[in-house]
């Protein structure tokens, strides 16, 4: 095999077939040609058999994109090989084995939507306010255990006298029946019922043991304490485990990764060979410099540095905004100016935030703008509500016994089913030890009204119908069947209105998918609940198109694992950027998370950073003046371009077209001062009234109530107003 297009850090990965192996892989390093690489090498020279192979990735788009590439080193041999993430892995054993830990397999997977209907029916019985245990809060404490690996038996010895505790350890217990009793599972469930039951049946795990002789797990450092357990059994026979990963990109500790787990590889694993790829491939030096410098103040990582044979750079460029509207103004001029010039087009650009409350103020200046983008992180496709009512038909079709999704379906439309008729329905079931479809077929024996239970025996009548119609034609024609018999298109042709027409595309989009699907599968109820799994298992960065020509707008988080030629980060603040929540837990453990974060945001660039920050920043609701971010004063200066035309005012240009006016700074000397009750002119705002001063000097503010803006806080240094 020619190994010739690898460095020698690279090679050394492949040829290392037997035994523990840790890639130390930075950003930018060719990880996945060296993953694909060391799988191809495998299958051609160690004559590897490709059923042999288990690749895990972190989402579906990375698993398809791997194995397209085996599949054009290799041939036909890369279909062969298990190549998914965590979840679709387990998936798949469960839905073989998951018979012998009390379930069958016709599961559902439960959404964040269908857990929280769950648990609001559970507190309803229980009689435990909402306000008290917030389902979602309740949700998490539960997702918690189960990362863990605790079940409601284990997670009792963390109650330690706590009431709060007592209760959601209570309520875990009575959730899990409750998910039993539906045949249904949540997303935790996926990895910690695999775990138990390899850990309670020897035969199964040795089954997948002998299955998996050679095991690669990328982004190594994301695991959490579940997933690294469950990689520990598979790998304990042949110990034949490969994971890739950058100890520097650990950022998602806040939903239980854990980065000791590639921190601690060595202790796992003492004879295990270590490989550092640090020749970087997509940025420059001046970015991986930068991103270094901010890096290398974390005491708990694993010493490493990446560099480039594309020397210099440009540097990194920083601008200080007045407020958080300038700072969307100043990304959206920088943007036309490049895109104008013929330099660039939108898809080079990606403007990366903290937190999606940062959206809202650049979306609405690129619409001003003309600026074409999308968002990732808003609402994903499969959480719109008709999508999700149609979702509910389809989970109680696949399974007869998934109380939470007949109960949406059947108040979906409306079919004068009161919450006290199907609560008769439920109890009757429970007492009698039957489905709740046989239930519903005999709702007049479980003392529902004869209106009522008229509509229940129908609406089961047909749910019985569209159960065997399943098994006989294609998932479009039974969606089809559903929504016209079910009265769903009917309802939504009444509404007639925006909303309504809005909901119908987005089920016409539903049905491309469903047909889709349909080209690869034959009918059967198994493809039905195969649809379901992969719907389930579906994340919004499955639907990034890196083919439209739009500027992108995410989060930093969404963004580990793109490139893109051009980068903004703003926000670049303190109380933002480190968020104050980690400034304020005083965890070191945090602050370090932070500036993860930072070096994984800076090294999406492949050409140029350009960061930001706004002297005034209003967010949720509040402005605040925030220091600059600690990160751009780790940043050397002599990497830094400060294009702040307060310093530079013949920098500052409008030549391009863009609606806004540049806000000139006053000469606090010569400002004007004003006191309550002033009326003041903003040359943006119009007409306003000084009701609140603050502070002296330079640190002079004043706030002032305009009729259409509301309250907005100027500092006086910079404010652009005059006596009106």
């Amino acid at each position: 095999m020619d190994l010739s297009n690898l460095n020698k850090e690279q090679r050394e990965a492949v040829i290392t077939t037997k035994g523990p192996l840790l890639i130390l892989a930075g950003a930018g390093s060719g990880k996945t040609k060296t993953l694909t690489s060391r799988i191809a090498y495998l299958l051609e020279e160690e004559k590897v058999s490709p059923y042999e192979i288990l690749a895990i990735t972190f989402t579906n788009k990375a698993a398809g994109e791997m194995k397209e590439r085996i599949i054009d080193l290799v041939g036909f041999a890369g279909e062969k090989i298990w190549a998914g993430t965590f979840h679709s892995m387990c998936l798949r054993i469960l839905r073989m084995e998951i018979e012998e830990i009390g379930y069958k397999p016709n599961f559902v997977i439960y959404d964040e939507t269908d857990q929280q209907s769950l648990l609001k029916q559970i507190l309803k019985e229980q009689n435990l306010d909402e306000k008290s245990f917030p389902p979602r809060l309740v949700a998490n404490t539960i997702s918690n255990f189960k990362n863990e690996l605790l079940d409601p038996k284990g997670a009792k010895r963390y109650i330690n006298g706590d009431f709060i505790m007592e209760k959601n350890v209570e309520l875990y217990e009575i959730y899990q029946e409750k998910l039993k009793q539906n045949n249904a599972v949540d997303f935790d469930d996926i990895i910690m019922l695999t775990v138990q039951l390899f850990k309670a049946n020897s035969e199964i795990l040795s089954k997948y043991q002998n299955r998996f002789r050679y095991i690669f797990v990328d982004e190594y450092q994301d695991t959490n304490h579940a997933q690294y357990t469950l990689i520990k059994l598979l790998a304990a026979k042949h110990r034949n485990i490969c994971v890739v990963g950058d100890d520097d990109q650990s950022i998602y500790r806040w939903r239980g990764a854990d980065i000791q787990n590639i921190l601690n590889f060595e202790k796992d694993y003492p004879d295990a060979k270590i490989v550092k790829l640090e020749q970087n491939y997509r940025s420059t030096q001046a970015i991986l410099d930068a991103a270094y410098s901010v890096i290398k103040f974390n005491s708990e990582r694993k010493d490493k540095r990446l560099w480039t044979d594309k020397k210099g750079g440009e540097l990194i460029d920083y601008f200080t905004a007045l407020d958080e509207e300038e700072e969307a103004f100043f990304v959206s001029r920088e943007i036309k100016k490049r895109v104008v010039s013929g330099e660039n087009t939108f898809a080079d650009f990606a403007v990366l935030c903290r937190t999606t409350a940062q959206f809202r103020v650049i979306e609405e200046n690129f619409i001003k703008n003309g600026i074409k983008y999308q968002i990732f992180g808003g609402m994903k496709f499969y959480s719109r509500k008709e999508i999700k009512d149609v979702l509910a038909y389809l989970k109680a079709i696949a399974n007869p016994d998934d109380r939470i999704s007949l109960a949406r379906a059947i108040s979906t439309p409306k079919r004068g089913i009161g919450e006290a008729s199907w609560n008769k329905v439920n109890q009757y079931a429970d007492e009698n030890n039957i489905p709740i479809t046989l239930a519903l077929l005999d709702a007049a024996a479980a003392s529902v009204g004869a209106k009522a239970g008229k509509a229940m025996v129908e609406f089961a009548e047909k749910m019985v119908e569209f159960q065997a119609l399943s098994a006989e034609i294609p998932l479009h024609l039974l969606l089809e069947t559903v929504l016209e018999q079910s009265g769903y298109m009917q309802m939504l042709n009444e509404e007639k209105d925006v909303e309504a027409m809005s909901k119908k595309e987005n089920l016409e989009e539903f049905f491309s998918i469903v047909t889709a699907f349909d080209r690869d599968h034959e009918p059967s109820a198994e493809n039905l609940s195969h649809f379901l799994a992969e719907v389930a298992l579906y994340t919004d960065l499955d639907n990034l198109n890196d083919k439209e020509n739009t500027v992108t707008i995410m989060t930093m988080h969404g963004a580990k694992g793109l490139e893109f030629p051009i980068v903004f980060i703003v926000g670049m603040e303190e109380n933002i950027f480190p968020h104050a929540r980690s400034i304020a837990s005083m965890a070191e453990s945090e602050m370090e998370e932070e500036r993860r974060l930072c070096y994984v945001a800076l090294t999406r660039a492949k050409e140029k950073v350009i960061l930001s920050r706004s002297l005034a920043h209003m967010l949720y609701g509040r402005t605040n003046r925030n220091m600059p971010s600690r990160f751009l004063g780790e940043i050397p200066a002599n990497l830094l371009n400060d294009l702040s035309y307060r310093k530079k005012q013949n920098s500052f240009s409008t030549s391009n077209g863009l609606s806004h006016k540049p806000i000139q700074p006053q000469n606090m000397d010569k400002a004007e001062k004003f006191n309550i009750g002033d009326k003041v002119a903003h040359n943006k705002w119009g007409i306003g009234v000084v009701v609140g001063i603050k502070g002296a000097g330079d640190d002079l503010e004043y706030k002032v109530a305009f009729p259409e803006q509301g309250i907005k806080t100027l500092i006086a240094k910079y404010a652009p107003i005059k006596r009106a």
